[in-house]
């Protein structure tokens, strides 16, 4: 199986932002540490992050047919991207949504997500481990 690790706005300055939301780790440690999981697992992985709401739409759709599964955590255009809502409704491969804090514990407008009825589920709070989760969750 080929999984695609999707990482939205600001996640790029995970491990220097907000460290007590989000932990010391840089997102390179992170995903070194997805990749040592999924390959320990025989699969493989791809990771892509990006600022701009178009790249992560045109990496969804790019998705199709060569993953077996995405991880997306969008971080702001979470709560008010219908374009990559949107994207995500038009593929068929199915989407984890993930976030390392619990958005619904947060900010008022945090808490609402437009992603995650489109999505085959949502794990949240669980910090880095919300990725191993979800990658979890394909291979069961």
């Amino acid at each position: 199986m080929r999984f695609l690790v999707l990482n939205g706005v600001n996640l790029n300055l995970t491990g220097k932002r907000e460290r007590d939301v989000y932990g010391g780790e840089t997102l390179e440690d992170i995903n070194r540490e997805l990749e040592d999981f999924v390959e320990g697992k025989g699969h493989a992985v791809d990771f892509f992050q990006s600022n701009l709401e178009g790249e992560l739409c045109t990496e969804l759709q790019r998705a199709e047919g060569m993953y077996d599964g995405i991880v997306l955590n969008a971080g702001a255009f979470t709560h008010y991207s219908y374009a990559i809502r949107d994207a995500i409704a038009s593929i068929s491969v199915p989407v984890v949504e993930v976030h390392m804090s619990n958005i619904c514990a947060r900010e008022e407008f945090r808490r609402r997500s437009v992603l995650t009825e489109v999505c085959k589920g949502a794990i949240l709070g669980f910090g880095k481990y919300s990725y191993l989760l979800a990658l979890e969750s394909f291979l069961v």
